[in-house]
Formats: C-alpha cells, sequence, structure tokens
C-alpha cells in the first residue's frame, strides 16, 4: 500500500460545480442540487484498503451529518479500465451492500477530481453553506492494521464545529491513502 497524503487547500475555497452520474440509481446529482446546505465530498474508490478500513463508519458518520442537515456525497474517479473494481456496476454493488445514505458518484472523465486537487482515496472535503471549504482532512486516526476504532471523529467534530459556527480547524491532519488512479 502506497500512502498518499491529501494536500493542503485554503480554507474558504469554493468547491468546484460538478455534474455526475450515480451508477446505483442512474440520476446525475450536482453540487447545485445542495444550493444553501452545507457538504461533505468523498472522494474515494471499492478497492483502497483505506476505504474499505473505514467504509462502514463512513455510512454511519454519512447518516449522522445527513441527521445533521449536511448533504453528502461521494466520488470515485479511479482509471475503471485499469482498474475494473472501481467501475460503474462495482461502485452500484457496493453502494447497495455497504448500505450507503448518500450518493455515490462516477468520475469518469477525472475532471471533478482534478479540479478538485483530490490525491488519495479517502480525501474528505467539508463545505459549508455557500460551498465555501471549511475542512478537507483525515476522517480520524484509524488506518488498516493500528488497531484504533474507526470512529469519524475528525470529520464529525469538524461538523459538529461548522454548525456551531466556530472557526475552522487550524491545521487539520490530512487524510491518507492510496493515490487516486490517473489515467
Amino acid at each position: 500500500m502506497a500512502l498518499i497524503p491529501s494536500t493542503e487547500t485554503p480554507v474558504g475555497t469554493i468547491a468546484p460545480a460538478f455534474s455526475l452520474p450515480e451508477p446505483a440509481t442512474g440520476n446525475s446529482i450536482a453540487l447545485s442540487d445542495y444550493s444553501g446546505q452545507p457538504i461533505a465530498v468523498i472522494f474515494m474508490c471499492n478497492h483502497c484498503p483505506y476505504v474499505v478500513h473505514i467504509l462502514d463508519g463512513l455510512a454511519q458518520a454519512g447518516q449522522q451529518l445527513i441527521d445533521q442537515g449536511i448533504a453528502v456525497v461521494a466520488i470515485s474517479a479511479n482509471d475503471a479500465t485499469n482498474y475494473p473494481a472501481d467501475g460503474p456496476e462495482k461502485m452500484a454493488q457496493l453502494s447497495h451492500d455497504a448500505a450507503l445514505p448518500f450518493p455515490y458518484l462516477y468520475d469518469e472523465t477525472q475532471e471533478t477530481a482534478r479540479a478538485y486537487n483530490a490525491q488519495c482515496t479517502p480525501d474528505l472535503y467539508l463545505f459549508d453553506t455557500d460551498h465555501a471549504l471549511y475542512y478537507r482532512g483525515q476522517f480520524d486516526s484509524s488506518r488498516p492494521g493500528s488497531g484504533l476504532p474507526v470512529t469519524g471523529e475528525s470529520l464529525l467534530q469538524a461538523a459538529t464545529d461548522l454548525l456551531a459556527g466556530k472557526q475552522p480547524p487550524a491545521s487539520p491532519t490530512p487524510s491518507v491513502g492510496c493515490s487516486i488512479k490517473w489515467k
């Protein structure tokens, strides 16, 4: 496993627009569908051991965020030709099997991942109601083989702070995972 960290993105950066298909439903989902609502954007894929490690916790945390009024979308941008486990059919299956409570979108052209400067899976972003970046960092401190429980505490705390009107964390711990598989 090659460990790749997310990169720093300045707080306040506006979320790049996207409109992407959701393989599980055939619907197209756009950032503009969540106008005026805070949103978590999570770059992930099916096969990455870092994503697999947190997947159940991610589904649970996603539901907690949704229950608090924060929209959540996940996006896979991996090259499905060379990594067929990350193709649309497998994404739809994972979405169903993991009972993801949020859309899992396919970025076939990788334009959205590039616009966000996504680096790894998972790579997590939390935007405020104006879709200005509030948090980009780790899900929690757990990693495959670490023995630490998967809690989602870093993302959930950032969400709590956002909703409470607190200042963004000054130096969040970057997310780490597998590199996005670019074409």
